[in-house]
């Protein structure tokens, strides 16, 4: 077998000082979008153009915004809605004559995500909310309102209402008969 012949390099003092040459190619352009296909790809084409974010941004921005903010507050409204003092006027609203007589059985919230109107602060004494309800008989919407007038005090049933569709609008207080909320989940928290 015979041995296996390398090309001589001659390191020449002509070779040294010779400036290397470089392989120099031309760039190629970025393909456009009509070009077809890219079957080849060369590591030293030129790079595409980004197109200007600010423009996406300015146009997005506002609809993101709006999502945030939407369900910011659905988020606080299902708190609402879930809370035990919803739960607690909505019981006594089924239990109440009036509220029997005028809106009938199975009584609940009239839209299927119920939205809760008003403020609910148990931290600060205030509760004053209204929202729509429906039974068998009827539709409306009720009210309720609340004050705690101490730190450590029972919360206060100032207005207890229901409006009816037609308008006419049912005091569900009743000033002969004891708080329906004394002894209700409504006065554990507090």
């Amino acid at each position: 077998m015979s041995p296996r012949l390398l090309p001589r390099i001659s390191l020449s003092s002509h070779t040294i000082l010779r400036p290397l040459r470089l392989q120099r190619r031309t760039l190629i352009a970025a393909p456009s979008p009509n070009d077809g296909p890219l079957l080849t790809r060369r590591s030293d084409r030129a790079l595409p153009e980004i197109p200007s974010s600010r423009k996406l941004w300015l146009r997005t921005l506002p609809i993101f915004l709006s999502i945030i903010t939407l369900s910011t507050l659905a988020i606080f409204n299902y708190q609402k809605a879930s809370s035990s003092i919803v739960n607690a006027t909505l019981y006594a609203l089924r239990t109440s004559e009036v509220g029997k007589r005028e809106l009938g059985e199975q009584v609940y919230f009239r839209d299927k995500f119920p939205w809760i109107w008003g403020e609910m602060n148990q931290l600060h004494g205030r509760i004053d909310i209204s929202f729509g309800v429906k039974g068998t008989k009827g539709r409306g919407v009720m009210r309720f309102k609340s004050v705690r007038k101490t730190r450590m005090g029972f919360f206060e049933t100032h207005e207890w209402s229901l409006e009816m569709e037609d308008g006419r609008k049912l005091q569900l207080l009743d000033e002969t008969r004891d708080d329906p909320f004394k002894h209700t989940a409504l006065q554990a928290q507090s």
